[in-house]
């Protein structure tokens, strides 16, 4: 049996301390119905017996706390909220236990913004991790040590998971689960709980916010220059002079600044306009790709399906009220 500790941040996400639970004691009684042993011994661990979360609303009991929990198998932490580096601060006692049952053999998954605690720990230093998209560009910044993938529903390295954002940890325990239960109570879980099992991207739901909190004067203007231009076709050789900087030094700027080549940037905002409108408007998918400035229909499709994990089609009729009316 795989000991389960669930932890109990202050300024956490409800939800996702309460979701873990449901979904891994659900498994023990989909298992107790077919008269098999449980997989899994379930704990909520914090570093208080109570923890008040949401202004008070909720208040949450811990089954144990963490100097009650001397070995472990499975640590999950869930999301936290509002003033990330506050959260962070006061989950600190947390880390050192993290870390110290990791180097014991336990395995460690973070919910959707959860990252930021788990990376805090040190141990992400180095692997990839994946989080909630609309925090990436904070992340990054708080955190240089560790590569953010973009649009991956689950990140693994050496025993340590990370989920993308909001309900996209349902995944990841889902992943948990298959792992430690089998495959055939995954499929199960994902039955009863009504889930997608084997989504792989969260690409369709990101909203592209260019990093602006860098102090690259002519690189934000360049970025803002991009922005109120989607229309026009931009070259890489126009921006670079147009801001009086050599293109191979103009490309290695931006990209330190924004996290995106200008290539890169210049794509994300074109599509990013043209999400709004298959989201929006009554335009036909040609309409809208001359308005974001490009002109090659498989170009175009291309590089949105890429960025969006869709075809235009496909997202138009996913996200546009009246195309799924008609």
């Amino acid at each position: 049996m795989k000991h389960v500790s669930i932890l109990i941040p202050h300024d956490s996400v409800m939800a996702s301390i309460v979701d873990p639970r449901i979904i891994f004691t659900g498994v023990n009684e989909f298992l107790a119905s077919v008269g098999k042993q449980p997989a899994f011994k379930v704990q909520l661990v914090g570093l208080t017996k109570e923890v008040q979360l949401h202004n008070g609303t909720f208040t949450v009991h811990a089954d144990a706390l963490i100097s009650d929990v001397k070995k472990t198998d499975l640590i999950l932490v869930p999301a936290i909220g509002g003033d990330l580096k506050g959260a962070i601060k006061k989950n600190e006692a947390f880390l050192p236990w993290i870390v110290d049952q990791y180097h014991q053999g336990a395995e460690v998954a973070s919910l959707c913004i959860g990252a930021f605690l788990l990376a805090s720990t040190g141990l992400l230093n180095g692997k990839e991790c994946s989080s909630h998209w609309l925090t990436a560009n904070e992340f990054r910044e708080m955190f240089p040590e560790v590569t953010l993938v973009d649009g991956r529903i689950v990140t693994e390295q050496q025993g340590i998971y990370s989920s993308g954002g909001a309900s996209s940890y349902w995944n990841l325990l889902l992943h948990l689960i298959e792992k430690h239960a089998g495959r055939e109570m995954a499929i199960m879980a994902a039955k009863v709980y009504a889930l997608e099992i084997d989504r792989k991207t969260q690409s369709p739901f990101i909203m592209f916010n260019g990093q602006k909190k860098h102090e690259d004067e002519p690189i934000k203007q360049a970025q803002e220059f991009i922005e109120s231009n989607v229309a026009e076709r931009i070259s890489v050789e126009e921006l670079a002079i147009k801001y009086a900087i050599g293109k191979r030094h103009f490309i290695r700027r931006f990209k330190k600044a924004t996290n995106n080549t200008p290539i890169e940037y210049i794509q994300r905002v074109k599509i990013e306009a043209a999400k709004k409108q298959l989201e929006n408007s009554r335009k036909n998918v040609n309409e809208v790709m001359y308005d974001v400035g490009y002109s090659d229909v498989k170009a175009f499709r291309t590089v949105f399906k890429k960025i969006t994990g869709l075809s235009p089609i496909e997202y138009r009729n996913k996200y546009n009220k009246e195309a799924v009316e008609v």
